[in-house]
């Protein structure tokens, strides 16, 4: 049984980056094909969809799985169904809501980014256009994640991992096909190509779903056996199973929505923001659609980072809750250290490289020298949001939810007054330090928590990371070096991209290793890998 469980686990984690690596590929061949105003009419309509679909779901598919694992350990497969059941009635009527939410405030959304007055960028109608479509997602995505919840809570990773592989893939599809087509072979306009491509989460989702469905019946003979044999079927209250559920999952779900409501923050002021201070609405979209763009390669260190870092957290929950304490503050730091091991010369990698990593995965065409400078400054991002999710994450470990969510809301509120204060006096540099500022508090916010609720050591964590910091300087030493060398020996024959590829891909190769290589003789990378396997 632990070696089907462990396998399951494996598969999933591995549909799960799988299912990340595609989503950003396939940003390249999409950027290319609608450009960075295309792009940006294509964030308008995920921003408030991302959000839409955690509220509709309100953590609950997460909630199913650990409640079904947890009936089920004690051989009460009844409550499992009866879970599925009723939660896919309520994410239907969630869903329908959301949907319905979505669908009819598009002349609202259209119009906090658009000015109708200025037609240098897209119109209202553009963005209601697509905002609509996208929002049709939202009748389906919601009930497909439930019944994922139902097979992870029976140990059952192998349906979860193939639906998502296949929604990834269905998607990714569609919106590059549907784009190419309704460009190349229809003749069609920009709008109607991003239109496709935001009704592809639909279809991803039906895609998914459909496995899912098709999974359940074939397994609905096994299933009915299980429920028929249970030794402890009983029946739950559904409105208490509902209120514990839902109390339980809502901290997680507006933790999960931090960053995507940072996104959106920037997505739906910065047009209106830079059309103040003397831009037209072209100019202002470039600088919306390469913020995003620059978020997109930021968050690739982050998932990586996150995800090695984050499988620490549950040991940390049982420790607290055991009362082990020195294995609390142990997993912390080892939590931490291992995070800025990974993020830290990622971070540097990009401030240095900025404009020839920018150039090399989104060409020439969408507006490289604005964003090789976006890209520069955002790019320390990577650290303070790996950071902001692990102590997130140690703070819902020691239960400390409520207030997690009050330092949440801090950070958001200094973001929001914060890109209003600083645009007009550093342009598109502004948003990206509201960011920092509005990040940084929620995370000194939750040290202090944390600090004062376990009486975790600060000090101690520092002086652990130093042999890092070393690192890192000899890292960024070797890939600035590098990057002056190929500006200078580099041929002026070769075309500028040809340039900006050679001098990423040759920086890069260098600073992996001499990180790696130097981090292997201080034992450094070895030690903290060493640490995390003991733990497992």
């Amino acid at each position: 049984m632990e070696s089907k469980f462990l396998r399951g686990t494996f598969f999933l984690t591995a549909a799960t980056l799988i299912s990340k690596i595609l989503g950003f590929i396939y940003i390249i061949p999409f950027t290319a094909l609608v450009s960075t105003q295309g792009y940006v009419l294509y964030k308008y309509a995920y921003g408030p969809y991302t959000i839409l679909l955690s509220v509709s779901t309100i953590g609950l598919p997460l909630a199913v799985s650990k409640f079904v694992s947890k009936y089920n350990e004690v051989g009460n497969y009844q409550v499992g169904l009866r879970l599925l059941r009723y939660g896919m009635y309520l994410m239907v009527i969630t869903g329908t809501l959301s949907f319905a939410t979505l669908y009819l405030t598009a002349p609202f959304l259209a119009g906090l980014v658009i000015d109708p007055n200025d037609s240098t960028g897209n119109s209202l109608e553009d963005v209601q256009f697509v905002i609509r479509l996208v929002s049709f997602a939202l009748l389906i995505i919601p009930a497909m994640s439930v019944l994922r919840g139902y097979f992870q809570g029976n140990q059952s990773m192998g349906p979860s991992a193939l639906s998502t592989v296949i929604e990834q893939l269905v998607r990714i599809t569609f919106i590059l096909a549907g784009a190419y087509v309704t460009i190349h072979v229809f003749k069609s306009s920009l709008t109607n190509a991003v239109g496709v491509a935001t009704f592809a989460a639909f279809i991803g989702g039906l895609a998914g779903f459909i496995t899912l469905i098709f999974v359940f019946f074939k397994r609905r003979k096994l299933i009915k056996k299980q429920r028929d044999e249970s030794v402890n079927n009983q029946d739950l209250n559904v409105r208490l199973m509902f209120k514990e559920l839902i109390g339980y999952a809502v901290p997680f779900v507006i933790t999960g929505l931090a960053i995507p409501i940072y996104q959106n923050i920037d997505t739906f002021t910065i047009n209106k923001l830079f059309q103040s201070i003397g831009y037209d609405l072209y100019q202002a979209e470039t600088i919306n659609s390469v913020i995003g763009l620059a978020q997109i390669l930021v968050m690739v260190p982050v998932s990586l980072a996150t995800a090695f870092g984050m499988s620490l957290i549950p040991g940390i929950t049982s420790a607290f809750n055991s009362g082990r304490m020195l294995e609390v503050h142990n997993k912390i730091s080892q939590t931490i250290q291992i995070l800025i091991f990974f993020t830290l010369p990622a971070a540097i990698g990009l401030c240095i490289l900025g404009r020839p990593i920018y150039i090399m995965v989104f060409g020439l065409e969408n507006s490289p020298d604005i964003g090789g400078g976006i890209l520069e400054w955002y790019s320390l991002a990577a650290v303070v949001f790996a950071l902001y999710t692990v102590t997130a994450a140690i703070m819902q470990g020691i239960n400390q939810q409520k207030k997690l969510v009050i330092g949440i809301f801090i950070g958001i509120g200094l973001k929001i007054v914060l890109n209003y204060l600083l645009v007009p006096y550093l342009d598109e540099v502004g948003p990206i330090l509201a960011t920092y500022i509005g990040f940084t508090t929620s995370i000194l916010y939750n040290v202090y928590i944390i600090k004062n609720t376990i009486h975790f050591k600060i000090l101690p964590l520092l002086k652990t990371l130093r042999s890092v910091l070393l690192l890192v300087v000899l890292m960024s030493l070797s890939v600035w070096g590098t990057e002056v060398l190929c500006k200078i020996w580099l041929p002026e024959a070769f075309s500028l991209y040809s340039r900006a590829l050679l001098t990423a891909v040759i920086s890069i190769i260098t600073g992996l290793l001499v990180y790696l290589g130097f981090g292997s003789k201080l034992s450094l990378a070895k030690g903290l890998l060493n640490k995390k396997s003991k733990n497992h």
